[in-house]
């Protein structure tokens, strides 16, 4: 009987898995358990009832929204561009400049895109200066620091790059052969893309707005930087009741919290997952 050899493939991977362990199973491991100890490291199920507070269920709701928003908006505007970027030649410049640009500005975030907004729409940003002189003028600019105005425009800068990168080996997938073979049979734009293009699109799209629902419920620092009162998304709670020099003694109600978003996230990823490999079939 012949033993089995260690392969050399699997030695390949061990840094794959030795990098997953340390930032994704161990972190999660200590919020799951975290959720559930006290002060004493005791069993409880007391940290979970800080889930039911007003201001927890708020965030948590407005987190929601601002994510569902973003990703819609980001879904529909990226999947358009993604389509107008397809229609250009393989390997031309128009191309390579849109899909490397967008490789940037999806990557762009944190304490630095917070402060080109403010730079630009704040009350004496550029931009609001430069509109206000043409009668164009955005007010005070408060807005900009609010959870339902300005960081939907903010986090849009970075959804509308992601979903253009995410959607558009989908929207490449489609063959020119099947616009050819319905106007054959006397189909028009409008029946290929509900009859055809549309439906073979649709998991992509789906699955590419889950996607883009998951970048922005998980943010925090572009979030951070820019809303520095009343934490109204449950990153913000999180960070708070982890750092609060205020409110000592609510690290667990804090895990409890992050517990919650990590279940968020895992449904939203099943269906991603699941869309993902449906809309595999069309690759093939």
């Amino acid at each position: 009987m012949r033993r089995l050899r260690p392969s050399g493939a699997l030695a390949g991977v061990v840094p794959f898995f030795a990098y997953t362990t340390v930032f994704l199973i161990v972190p999660t491991a200590v919020v799951v358990i975290g959720a559930f100890l006290d002060a004493d490291n005791r069993f409880t199920l007391g940290n979970l009832e800080a889930l039911t507070e007003p201001s927890v269920v708020r965030g948590l709701t407005q987190s929601v929204i601002l994510s569902a928003v973003t990703s819609l908006v980001g879904a529909l505007v990226g999947g358009v561009l993604a389509y107008a970027v397809s229609t250009a030649r393989e390997g031309s410049v128009t191309r390579r400049f849109f899909t490397s640009l967008c490789g940037v500005l999806a990557q762009f975030g944190g304490v630095a895109l917070a402060f080109a907004f403010i730079a630009s729409f704040s009350a004496q940003g550029l931009l609001s200066v430069l509109l206000g002189r043409v009668g164009l003028g955005t007010g005070s600019g408060l807005w900009l620091y609010e959870w339902d105005r300005g960081l939907v425009l903010v986090y849009l800068y970075f959804q509308i790059p992601l979903m253009l990168i995410v959607f558009l080996p989908a929207v490449e997938g489609l063959r020119p052969q099947w616009r050819e073979a319905t106007e054959t049979l006397g189909g028009t734009t409008w029946t290929y893309w509900r009859r055809v293009a549309g439906p073979i699109l649709m998991p992509s799209f789906v699955g590419a707005a889950l996607l883009l629902f998951t970048n922005a419920f998980s943010a925090y620092s572009t979030a951070k930087a820019l809303v520095s009162q009343a934490n109204p998304l449950l990153p913000l709670q999180i960070g708070s009741s982890l750092s609060s020099e205020v409110i000592l003694g609510q690290e667990n109600a804090g895990k409890a919290m992050a517990l919650e978003m990590v279940l968020v996230v895992a449904v939203v990823m099943v269906l991603y997952a699941w869309l993902d490999r449906r809309a595999g079939r069309w690759m093939r």
